[in-house]
């Protein structure tokens, strides 16, 4: 058995979770998720909890089992608590500040790059435009979002400007005058 597919997925209060066939629908406090999932997967709910078993035991069930367990708590949790990714803008002049609900990056570009946000997520800046929050209650969407503005200017490795999450570590190097002959 998956160690992670044969978890139970406890429903916390003010969730509901709907099962119709192989589409789920999670509604909480924070908004509504639906995802279709294979259906092969058999999703049940017992006793508060929403429990996922696989049908055979061969290598792409086995694969899907664990997939599908952590795709319902993902959705659960969301709608419960949601989720949230921090931001560090590093360097001298890139920062961030809201336009509306837009997010605008300035980062050293010869123009300033904005950032629409998809439904469901929101922005927050803070520490004078140093800090992002993104906040969302879908998990796979955060992350995605949150990679994509890493990507528009990632640190570098000499001085450390860039755009990093806020726990990552960019090892520093020594550059040219570091090189001892």
């Amino acid at each position: 058995m998956s160690r992670i597919g044969k978890q139970p997925i406890e429903i916390p209060a003010g969730v509901t979770v709907d099962i119709n066939k192989s589409e789920v629908t999670v509604k909480g406090p924070k908004g509504e998720l639906m995802r279709r999932m294979s259906p092969d997967m058999e999703i049940k709910i017992e006793e508060g909890q929403v429990l996922v078993t696989r049908p055979t035991d061969n290598r792409h069930h086995r694969a899907l089992h664990g997939l599908t367990r952590a795709l319902l708590n993902n959705m659960v949790v969301g709608v419960s608590d949601g989720y949230e990714i921090e931001l560090e803008i590093r360097g001298t002049g890139y920062r961030a500040e809201m336009l509306e609900d837009n997010l605008k990056l300035s980062l050293g570009f010869s123009h300033d790059v904005l950032v629409v946000p998809p439904p469901s997520i929101s922005f927050e800046v803070q520490d004078r435009g140093q800090r992002v929050f993104i906040r969302s209650i879908n998990k796979e969407l955060i992350g995605q979002v949150a990679a994509d503005i890493r990507k528009l200017r990632p640190p570098e490795p000499y001085k450390g400007k860039g755009i990093r999450y806020a726990d990552e570590n960019v090892p520093q190097k020594a550059g040219k005058a570091g090189k001892v002959g």
